[in-house]
């Protein structure tokens, strides 16, 4: 038996409705200037209180909103119904290796947190609870999932890949199609009850699945009671990870005294000619503030396990936490994933809005793998995994 299986009533874009998911973003106006160029975007729905006419609302006050631009995009034929299927899925760039997966469902009650915990799908990383709640809130006001999970299958990845790579190349004409914003192309073909879905569910499912982008999501999934949540099932060989970057608004310390705690605490800072760049490996980090930039080696916890002193881990602790004082879910502190690039980090510090840059080396797919099968988990916003699942262009409609 698998855990993953095809869903009851999805509802399929036929066009324009495609999106980043809702977390994807560094700057909120980012979000409403997409949807005032494209009101029909999945995202209008997913981030209602973002939307030019609900600016100023909270995401609660603005839920009915995103009710009402769903029923009229399900009534005006941006979407079309189909039932018990799973969804081929292909992601493809010039100079890119194609990217594969499916849309299915997958069992909630499988998803495990920690060694102790029994189930095949791993999450693997802290979340921001007030980003969970919003998740819940919008599967009961609209009765559909509009963004997937994304899970990584680590037991049968090649078989999976070399599945749906043949699947796509026979399935003739896709179902739909979607460009995002790095010109990647999507597409999505349908595949009914029968032996095709059966084997590439069972695939989906032969081994176990790692949350590689998506945790609010899922733990929305259980939170809100869900028996399944959709997902996208993809492969190590269609995935990469990209650097998962800081952003601090304000300090809370001048950059000296900040400069004196690091040093303080055993790290080593040099001064570096040039503007910043993301670290090409892990042991480093790159802070840049007042147009200068500083290469940090922050000494590793004793005693502390391998996941605890990785870069990420040990900025959050020794950087966020002793020498400013800030928790990890301060308004002051935003993620940025590697769509950004450190040129845009730089620019934001040197347009005075944000006042230091935290540039990070990725953490590798293999180290990714390794830390969830052990059922360990990774700190906080660390992998910003490309090519990330679009939403709204496969909806799952619950009940």
């Amino acid at each position: 038996m698998t855990i993953v299986h095809p869903i009851a009533r999805a509802w399929i874009t036929t066009g324009g409705t495609g999106a980043q998911n809702y977390d994807e973003f560094a700057d909120d106006a980012e979000i409403t200037s997409i949807i005032a160029d494209n009101p029909h975007s999945a995202l209008a729905v997913e981030m209602p209180h973002r939307a030019p006419e609900s600016l100023g609302s909270s995401f609660a006050d603005a839920l009915p909103a995103a009710v009402e631009r769903l029923a009229e995009a399900k009534a005006d034929g941006s979407y079309s119904l189909a039932e018990q299927v799973i969804a081929l899925y292909r992601i493809t760039a010039p100079g890119e290796p194609p990217a594969f997966g499916i849309f299915a469902m997958v069992e909630t009650e499988q998803i495990s947190t920690n060694a102790d915990e029994p189930g095949l799908v791993i999450r693997n990383e802290d979340v921001f609870i007030e980003k969970v709640r919003e998740r819940v809130a919008l599967a009961a006001a609209t009765g559909h999932l509009l963004s997937p999970v994304l899970l990584l299958q680590t037991g049968r990845g090649d078989d999976l890949h070399a599945a749906l790579a043949a699947a796509t190349d026979r399935a003739g004409a896709p179902a739909a199609t979607d460009v995002d914003q790095a010109g990647r192309t999507h597409a999505v073909w349908l595949v009914a009850p029968g032996p095709e879905q059966d084997e590439l569910t069972a695939l989906a499912g032969g081994g176990e699945l790692v949350v590689a982008d998506g945790n609010h999501r899922s733990l929305a999934a259980q939170t809100g009671g869900l028996t399944r949540f959709l997902a996208v099932i993809t492969t190590p060989g269609s995935v990469t990870i990209q650097p998962y970057n800081r952003l601090v608004s304000e300090l809370t310390v001048p950059v000296p005294e900040l400069l004196d705690r690091l040093r303080a605490a055993g790290a080593e800072v040099r001064a570096e000619a040039g503007p910043p760049s993301v670290p090409a490996a892990g042991g480093t980090i790159h802070l840049y503030t007042g147009g200068e930039t500083y290469a940090v080696t922050l000494p590793p916890t004793p005693g502390a396990s391998a996941v605890d002193n990785l870069d990420h881990a040990l900025v959050e602790r020794a950087v966020l936490r002793d020498a400013l004082g800030l928790d990890p879910g301060d308004k002051r502190i935003t993620y940025v994933g590697g769509d950004y690039p450190a040129a845009w980090l730089a620019g934001e510090v040197d347009a005075g809005r944000a006042e230091l840059a935290i540039l990070i080396a990725p953490v590798t797919v293999e180290d990714f793998v390794s830390v969830n099968l052990g059922r360990q988990k990774l700190p906080r916003k660390s992998t910003w995994f490309t090519p990330k699942a679009r939403g709204g262009l496969v909806l799952a409609q619950l009940g």
